[in-house]
């Protein structure tokens, strides 16, 4: 959920209306029409939560064991990319 937090935050912070999806992909192409740089930072990554996602909202197609050294890269890179986009928006007064 953070994710898609923190590319609506930025999506906002360059003029987009918010709308309600959890569409990880739809929020990044926003994201791409209005900075590519940052959306291509975001990309990848969103991919691979996407398929998560689905996954976890719809039970039954998750046939895996927990790949654990993938979910902390991630939640590494997540933590990456909030920091930049928290340096971007400013210090909060």
């Amino acid at each position: 959920m953070a994710r898609k937090k923190v590319i609506k935050a930025e999506l906002i912070r360059r003029g987009w209306f918010l709308i309600k999806t959890h569409d990880l992909v739809k929020l990044v192409d926003e994201l791409h029409e209005r900075d590519p740089q940052t959306a291509d930072l975001f990309q990848p990554l969103c991919e691979e939560l996407a398929e998560r996602y689905f996954t976890d909202r719809y039970p039954g197609f998750d046939l895996e064991d927990e790949d654990w050294p993938k979910l902390r890269r991630q939640v590494d890179e997540i933590a990456v990319l909030l920091d930049t986009i928290k340096r971007r928006v400013g210090p909060i007064p």
